[in-house]
């Protein structure tokens, strides 16, 4: 199985949307649009689960695809320990502590 991160949603996507948009690709086992925890509103992207080579098919096809008047980015998901640059806890070179992180 492989994850596929969807980003530049629209702020009205839905998981069924997505679900329509992908089974056009083959078979999806998971959509999951993830939402900001405390207002419940998209955060512009979402993750997918489809079986690998549907997967790969499906990353070449919708990437740059417009939906909901915008051209999606997608592409295989990374760990979340593969994540962005400066995304980590890093130490205030003032202090020595640790700051930063999000998450």
């Amino acid at each position: 199985m492989t994850r596929i991160y969807v980003g530049n949603l629209p702020s009205g996507a839905t998981e069924e949307q997505l679900l329509s948009l992908f089974s056009s690709f083959g078979r999806v086992r998971s959509v999951k649009l993830i939402v900001d925890r405390a207002t419940g509103e998209s955060r512009g992207f979402a993750f997918v689960d489809m079986e690998a080579g549907d997967a790969r098919g499906a990353i070449t096809r919708a990437d740059g695809q417009q939906f909901g008047g915008r051209a999606l980015r997608v592409g295989e998901a990374r760990d979340r320990a593969q994540g962005p640059a400066g995304r980590g806890r890093r130490r205030d070179p003032a202090t020595g502590r640790q700051r930063g992180g999000g998450g």
